[in-house]
Formats: structure tokens, sequence, C-alpha cells
């Protein structure tokens, strides 16, 4: 109901319910007035529960209420058409109040009724419930007859899209479960009711997955498990893929993990004779075709069907395929057509081939198709569209929206800023690919011209969140409503929540909490989405101890069952693998599964997990390409044990999939598919073998690897594939590599970040032979090098010609300080500034190369426009000589560091770490948890032992989980210990090193329990 609320939508009339929920017309013996009333009464108090911080669940509301009458199918099925007569603003609320209603009397209620009529009414009215239901409360009618099956089927495609991969596992389960029980009087069940007892098991051998079982199976074929594809008939599986219904199934379908979708690969290509003929078929392939071996040869018309059906690959191999096939569709003239037939492949394009295309053309193309373009081409094409003018018309802006990356600084100062604001489809588009000193100039050229309450109300959360915080102050914000649906950096909400004062930042002890909290705690964390919380914020290990608690009632772990295990939601996440040895055998395998999705796992749990996860499932070396697509994400927390994994021939694949999957790739992840991705397969044979002789299959160990890496040289096949991974090639590699590699592929060694200077002298030398001497390079060039401009001297540096719009491309390449410097002096001497006439988006632009200003430049930048540049630039990290220069400028800003706020804490970033001991002593307890945890690590370690106990305290785990060995050395004992209670979450708890059974309660306040929460239901990104 929450959502009618937020919509705007007026609560209906007590005339209109009484006519909905009364009716005349009504079968009188089915309808009484104690019938009626309960219902107006129960739908009255849902309502009225619903406010902006408290929105109502889809757990059946006041059920206890609910007479056997009521739940008649008939009758509900009566009132539901009543609402058809009502506005859409009315009959909302009516809608969200019936829909668990609907779903809980289909599937306990209504299998007898023989009303096919009421049935129908009944499942379009459920399916808002099974949006937004929580898989604990996901249950599924014991026994659906065969035309109702179908029917159930077909609502429940319609919401595969909201469902979670264990939701939809779910699914395939009862659906499996009801098609063998209809369709061949067998039963899958392991414990059948009542009802089946006398059903006989199904055999292994079963057929079940016919014709009409992958119909109604549709997008859900997705999570059947790779056995399955066994289960269907030849005949009856080549038949449907040659449906019109097997490509669209694919296309509604979430990813198929690698082993399934090479299962019903092979079963599929066993409908044709030899790869010719099936080559010729292969339209509906869909996500297939991203294991799909195909021939060198294939024509144009083939190429374009394979083509078409490869965006969504995520392997490697599958970029160079690509090329390949574009290469062979590119035998045509170019043409706007054969862009469109190309899809993202365009990208693969140089921009002079794009360049041919007739600019009328081009331009159509540039402003109808997204493609994610490289940043190279969207400098180039926004070159060959602008020119040299400055002035970005709102048509140009149209033309240029999918390329914004590459529009230049000069054209965004002259945007024509109401035009811009009220075509909010292209300023979405604009904004989701610029850069952030991009974003910040626009930003500056709206702000003059429009009023910030206007702008606030108006603009795409990713051009909000660049604004600043004296700019942000000049809004009128005086209600949660402004602000709820939008998406803020963490500074902002931090001043938002602040000035609205809706939170305590400082949570209070809640010990006494009572049990009555339990229900709607479960509630809430089942559904909470918690990666908008810290990864180690305070309010996590007290949430987890407290719905611990509500879980067990008073007894150990080992009764929960796996539903009861499922209400934790994410919290599942943050339990020590102690409490988890605790559980029954089965609740401990699928937690651990069901841990496998986790965003995160503390760090002090991972060595723990992997062995308890090993113990489980035994020696991942042993494991089956489908265990490790479950489970392998446990894994890949731990580094030893990811570089341990075996070199079997389908772990590339696997690892690919589940890279796909991770938010941030570790080195040994990476390094693993380096290896994997370069080792030829005659080595992995011998390596096979060599194993498999010794009776047992481990992972490389450096020799191995050095033995193997040897031989290899760089090609361009590999380079492709492996972008950023080309981090990992030696130097001796890289000097084998011939010159017209490394000219083909220039570009992509220069977005490496981190090589090591060996490397970087090898790539220069390589540049300079390709290129000509450093006084010779031209702007494009240096672009170009990226990286590999590292590997110049300081003098060479300085001669350089480089683009302040492509800095923040080189920011990450691992610069020291005089090489900083040098780039400036290039920067300012090449783009004509000076330090005195930074703009904000300028200061931004340079990103780390600001650290490069000598104490006088610093001295000279402009007070207002570096507070307007600062929540843009709080990731650059300078020297602490330098961080000490921002910090008095920070000073002059802002006032005395004991005066400064969370939210100017936030924003200011890594120039914390330019405090001395004692200006970090003064700064409040209450700001500790929101300097940057990237911040931390920077302060030296007789600095950072001038941080209190109560600050210490107020660290929050996150931040102090990267406290430095060092650092925690200089500490006394009491303040080490302060730093333990602020990694366990409590000031008066240590980090537990082996729980058992339930934990004691000692846990945060009512405002940290209801911090996340309210931010959740708001839509506040608090990071």
């Amino acid at each position: 109901m929450e959502g009618c609320y937020v919509t705007g939508y007026p609560v209906p009339k007590i005339e209109q319910l009484r006519t909905v929920f009364n009716d005349s017309e009504s079968p009188t013996v089915d309808r009484n007035s104690g019938q009626s009333n309960t219902f107006l009464s129960t739908f009255m108090d849902t309502v009225g529960s619903v406010s902006p911080a408290k929105g109502s669940r889809n757990r059946i509301p006041m059920a206890d209420k609910m007479t056997n009458e009521m739940w008649n199918c008939s009758n509900l099925s009566t009132m539901i058409k009543l609402m058809r007569n009502s506005s859409e603003a009315s009959a909302c609320y009516m809608h969200a109040f019936v829909a668990p209603l609907s779903w809980e009397t289909l599937t306990t209620r209504c299998e007898d009724d023989k009303d096919s009529d009421d049935y129908d009414t009944l499942l379009v009215a459920a399916k808002p419930a099974l949006q937004d239901m929580p898989t604990s409360q996901m249950m599924f009618p014991s026994r659906t007859a065969q035309p109702k099956l179908k029917k159930m089927m077909k609502m429940l495609k319609k919401v595969y899209g909201t469902m979670s991969d264990n939701q939809r596992k779910l699914v395939v389960k009862w659906a499996k479960q009801q098609i063998t029980q209809n369709y061949f009087n067998c039963t899958t069940s392991p414990s059948p009711n009542s009802s089946l007892k006398e059903m006989e098991h199904c055999k292994p051998s079963l057929k079940w997955l016919d014709l009409e079982a992958l119909a109604m199976m549709g997008p859900y074929l997705s999570s059947l498990a790779p056995d399955d594809v066994d289960s269907s008939p030849k005949e009856k599986l080549c038949k449907f893929y040659r449906s019109a219904q097997f490509k669209s199934t694919l296309r509604m379908a979430t990813k198929m993990k690698p082993s399934l979708a090479k299962r019903f690969l092979k079963k599929i290509q066993e409908c044709f004779r030899g790869k010719e003929e099936f080559a010729k078929d292969m339209d509906n392939l869909g996500s297939l075709a991203c294991y799909y071996d195909a021939d060198a040869d294939l024509t144009p018309d083939l190429s374009k069907k394979l083509l078409s059906q490869l965006d969504d690959c995520d392997n490697p191999r599958i970029t160079r395929l690509k090329k390949h096939l574009v290469r062979s569709m590119m035998s045509k003239d170019i043409t706007v057509q054969v862009l469109r037939e190309l899809g993202s492949s365009v990208a693969l394009l140089s921009p002079e081939q794009l360049f041919k295309l007739p600019g009328k053309d081009r331009k159509e193309f540039l402003k109808t198709i997204p493609v994610p373009w490289t940043k190279h081409q969207q400098r180039s094409l926004v070159k060959k569209e602008l020119g040299n003018k400055c002035k970005l018309s709102l048509e140009d802006l149209r033309i240029l929206q999918f390329v914004a990356g590459g529009l230049p600084n000069c054209a965004l100062k002259h945007v024509k800023t109401r035009e811009v604001l009220n075509d909010t489809e292209v300023l979405g588009n604009v904004s989701k690919r610029m850069k952030k000193w991009q974003m910040k100039a626009m930003l500056q050229v709206l702000c003059k011209d429009v009023d910030i309450s206007e702008l606030v109300e108006k603009l795409p959360s990713t051009l909000l969140s660049s604004m600043s915080l004296n700019v942000l102050a000049e809004a009128n914000i005086t209600s949660l409503d402004q602000v709820k649906h939008k998406t803020w950096s963490r500074a902002q909400a931090a001043y938002l929540v602040k000035n609205l004062k809706k939170i305590s930042y400082r949570p209070s002890k809640v010990r006494d909490l009572p049990d009555s909290v339990c229900p709607v705690l479960l509630d809430k964390m089942e559904v909470a989405n918690l990666s908008a919380v810290p990864l180690r914020a305070l309010s996590l290990a007290a949430l987890t101890k407290r719905a611990l608690l509500c879980l067990a009632n008073g007894t150990d772990l080992s009764g929960l069952t796996s539903e009861d295990v499922s209400r934790l939601g994410q919290l599942l996440c943050e339990l020590h693998p102690s409490q988890l040895r605790l559980m029954a055998p089965d609740v401990l395998n699928s937690s651990l599964e069901a841990m496998a999705s986790c965003q995160h796992i503390p760090k002090r749990h991972r060595a723990d997990l992997i062995q308890l996860v090993t113990q489980t499932f035994g020696d991942p070396s042993d494991w089956s390409a489908e265990t490790m697509e479950d489970l392998g994400p446990l894994l890949l927390w731990d580094d030893n044990a990811t570089s341990a994994l075996p070199n079997k021939p389908w772990m590339k694949d696997v690892l690919y999939y589940l890279k796909s999957r991770l938010s941030h790739a570790s080195t040994a992840l990476r390094k693993k598919l380096f290896l994997l991705t370069t080792m030829s397969d005659a080595t992995r044979k011998k390596r096979e073998a060599n194993s498999n002789s010794s009776g047992h299959e481990k992972g490389n160990s450096s020799d191995s690897d050095s033995s193997t890496m040897n031989t290899q040289v760089p090609t361009v096949e590999m380079i492709v594939g492996l972008e950023e991974d080309n981090v990992f090639w030696k130097e001796t590699e890289l000097e084998k590599m011939p010159a017209e590699t490394f000219l083909g592929t220039v570009e992509i060694y220069g977005r490496v970040c981190n090589y090591s200077a060996d490397k970087l002298a090898v790539l220069s030398r390589k540049a300079v032979k390709a290129f000509g001497p450093v006084s010779q390079m031209n702007e494009s060039v240096v672009t170009q090098l990226g990286c590999i401009t590292r590997g110049f001297s300081d003098a060479e540096l300085e001669q350089l010609p480089f683009s302040l719009d492509t800095l923040d491309e080189i920011a990450c390449c691992g610069w020291n300080e005089s090489q900083m410097e040098s780039v400036w002096k290039a920067v300012a001497k090449h783009n004509n500034l000076t330090a005195q006439q930074l703009e904000a988006e300028e200061m931004v632009a340079l990103n780390q190369f600001i650290c490069g200003l000598n104490f006088s430049e610093i001295g000279q930048l402009n007070m207002t426009t570096f507070k307007g540049a600062l929540g843009s630039m709080n990731d650059v990290q300078c020297s602490f000589k330098v961080a000490q220069q921002l910090k008095s400028l920070a000073v002059s800003a802002f006032g005395n560091p004991s005066t400064w706020t969370e939210a100017q804490v936030s924003d200011l970033g890594n120039i914390i770490a330019g405090l001395d001991g004692a200006e970090l002593a003064s700064l409040d307890p209450s700001v500790c948890s929101f300097i940057s945890r990237f911040c931390i690590p920077l302060i030296s370690p007789s600095n950072f032992a001038f941080f209190t106990v109560a600050q210490l305290e107020d660290f929050g785990p996150d931040n102090a989980a990267t406290v430095t060995t060092e650092q925690k050395d200089a500490l006394s004992k009491e303040q080490q210990n302060a730093l333990q209670r602020a990694m366990a979450g409590s000031r008066n708890q240590t980090v537990p090193t082996d729980n058992s059974g339930a934990p004691s309660l000692s846990v945060e306040g009512m405002s940290a329990f209801m911090k996340p929460l309210l931010f959740l239901v708001t839509g506040f990104l608090l990071l």
C-alpha cells in the first residue's frame, strides 16, 4: 500500500468501500454484515498503518479475524470484480489489500473450486503480492489440477523478473512436482503429504520435461539443474528449440549458468546432422550462443545471426569471436542498416570506419542507438560532430547523448539550461555517461540560471550526487518528501538527515528491546537491501544478534529450519562460521549455498568459512562444475583458495560467469583467469594428465606458473580478451610482442593500471619505436598511450601535451609525487591554466594531479571554487605534505576541525589525512565513522595515536577494519581495546572469536536499528 501512498493517491472514501465490501448483490448465503464489517475494519487498519517511514507488508493482515466464509473463492472474486468500477487512485489501495488475500486463498482454499472464472480473477489479483513477497512466505498449493497449473504458471512467468534466484528455484521445484503428479502419476517430493502418500516416487529416468512442460516452465528453464535437461525427450526438445517460443523464453530468462547452458546446447546440437546444418538454424540460440564454438568461415548472413545473440556474453573468447564476425559483416559497405545489425558490437569499429558513414546517417544513428562506446570513440565522434565549435545546442546534445563522455568543457559551459532541464530523457542519458568533472561543469551552468530547489526536484540522481554541500544548502528542503526518492552521496545524505533532524547519529543501547519487536524485525530484514548500509555499519552487528535471538526463541540454533534462516535475509552474511556449525546438516548446506550470493563476508570470518565449506562439501579440486557455480563465490573470498583452484576444462567459463556477478574481482581471481586464458591447450592437457596420474589435481604453484608462461607471446586475441588483466604479462613476454601487435592494442595497454617499473620500461620503449620521440608525440598519441606514459622520465612528462579532459583516465596509474608535478606542469602549459584561475570542474578534472601543485599554487586556489569541487575529488590521494596544504585550505573554508560536521568530513575525503595529531584529536567522535575508509591507512601512525578512546569507539567496524598494523602498534592498550570494540560494532564488546549458540544481546540502540530501515524505505544511500 505504501506505493499508493507515495504516488499520492487518496484513500478511498468510506461510501465507496462499503459498496465494495458489503455489496447488496453479493449472495447473502456467503456474505453477512459481520463478514463485510471485518473486511472493512481490516482494510482501514491496514491503510492506517501506512506512513512515509512505515510501509505495509505482504503478510496477510489480521488473518486471525478472517472467517472461513471470507476465504471463500467466490466471495473474494466478487469483491475484486466490484473494484473494477473504481478509479485507478481509489482501486490502488484495495488491490494492494486483496493481493495477499487472493494468493492465500489460491494456495489453500481454491483447490476444489470448480469456477474457472473465480480462479482467473484471483490469479490476476494475486500477482502484485508475488512481486514483493519474501521467500519464507512463498507457499504454493500442494496439488493443482492440469488446467489450473497452466494458468498458475502463466501468471508466475509474469512475475519472473521480480523474483530472486532462490524464489525461482522454489517455482521450479514446485512446478516439477505438479507436472510429474498430474501427467505421470508419480511424485518427486521426498516427503509427500497425506494426499500423495499412495503415489509412487518418480524414477530418475522419467522423461518429464516434454513439450508441454517446456512451454509451461518458460523462463524458469534457466533455473533447472543440468540433469533435468536429460529428462527432456530428444524429439520434444528439438521441436521446442525450432519454435518461436524457445527464443522468447530465453529472452525473458536470466543468464544460465555455464553447466546448464552447455548441457542445453549439447542436446540441441544433437537435433542436427553436423555443425553446418546447425549453423543455418541458430537464430534461436539466445544466451546459449555464448558457449557455441563457431566456425571461422561463417557467411555474413550467418555471422549476423550469431552476432545478434552475443551481447550479454562475458567470456573473453566471445570478444575475439565478435571481432571476427564484425569483420565478416563489414565486407559490405557501411550503412545505417549494417550498423543496426551490428548492435552493441558497433563499438568494435574504429572511429575511422564510423566516419565513412554519411554525416546525416551518422547523426541519426548516434542519436537513436545506445552503444557502449569506448572513451576514445566518444571523444572522436564528438570531435567529428562539433569540430572546433564550443556552443552546444539542444539538438547537438540529443545527437551526442550516448557519447556524452567525450564532450569538452567549453561545450558544457554553453548549454541552454532551460531547454536541457526540460528534456528529462536526454538529460538522464547524458548524465549516465558523464565523468565527474563533466557533471560538475554542467551543474555549474545549471546553478547559475535555475533555482536550486527546482534542480533538486528535476535533476536525475547521477547529476544531483555531484552537487556540492554549499549549493545544496541553498535549496529550500524542509521535508523528507522532497528528497526521499533520490540517490544521494554519503556526505549529502548526512547533511540532509541532520538538517531534517530525522536521525540521531549516536545510537543508544536497547538491551531491553522486547520480544514483540521480533516479527517486525524479521519481516524487515528478510527483504531489506543492506547494500545501502556501510559494509560493517554499527547497526549490522546489532541487527544480526537481535535477529538470531528472535529466530532461536530461547533455544539453540540446531532447531532452526531453512525457512527460519531465510528470514535473516542479507544478515545471514554476517553469521560467524561457529554459529553455522550449530545448525542441522541440511540447514547448514542450504545456508552456505545462500551465502554464496553475499556481496560481503566479514574478513575475520573468511578463513573459517572456507574451512567449513571444504568440510561440508569436500575438497574443491574434486568439485563438479555445478558445485563450483553454486559455492565458488565463497572460495573467491580467499586468495589462497582462489589460486589453488584446479585447471579443469570448464573452470575458465565458470570463473568468468562468477566474476560477472561480483561487485569486485580480487587480484587472485584476475591472475587465475589470466593463467587459464593464456595457457595453451597442450599445456593444460599435460597438467591434467600429470595431476590425474598423481591422483589429485591442485591449482598452480608459482614454479608451474613460471614454466608455463615462459613460452607465451602476447597475441592480439589474448590482449583484447584480457583487458585490465594484461598487467600480469612478464616483461620478457612483453619484449617478445611484435611491433604490429603493440600498435594494434596500444589503447588496451594504456588503460591498464599499476604496471611495475620493468614492464613500463618495456612498453615505453615500444611506444617510442612506434610513435617517435616524446617531443614529437601529439595529444591523440598521448591519450592512446594512457598509463604507459608513466614510463617516461619527469623531464619527458613535462613535454607531453596532456589533455585536461582525459586526466581522470590515467589517475589510477600509480604516479609518484615528482611525476604528478611534471604532469601538472605539462597540463598547465598545454591547456593554458594557472592555479589561480582553476574552476571547480577543472579541479575535479585534474583528479590525482592536483597533488602536483606546489605549496604556493595551492594557496592561490579560489576558496569558493575549492568548496564547490570538494565532494567530487574526495578520493584524491596526495602525500602528507600536500594533504597538509589542502587541509589548511579546508580550515579556511570550514573553520577549525573541531567544528566539522559529518557531511564536511565525508566531503573532504582523503584530505583528512593531512590533519596533524592535535587536529585529529579535536574531531567530534560522531564524525569518525564518516572518515573515508580509504583515508584511514593514509594517516601516519604517530598522528593516528592521537585519536581518543571515544573517537576510536565511534570508528565503526568498516573503518576499524582498515587500520594498519603499524597504526595499531602506535596505540596504547586502552586505545587498542576501543578499536576492538569498534570492530565488534558495540562499545562494550570485543570482536568474537568463537560464538556458540544464540548470542547474548548487547546491541546498538533503537536509532541504529531504525537508521538502515528508514533509509531503505526513503531511498537514501547512506554509504
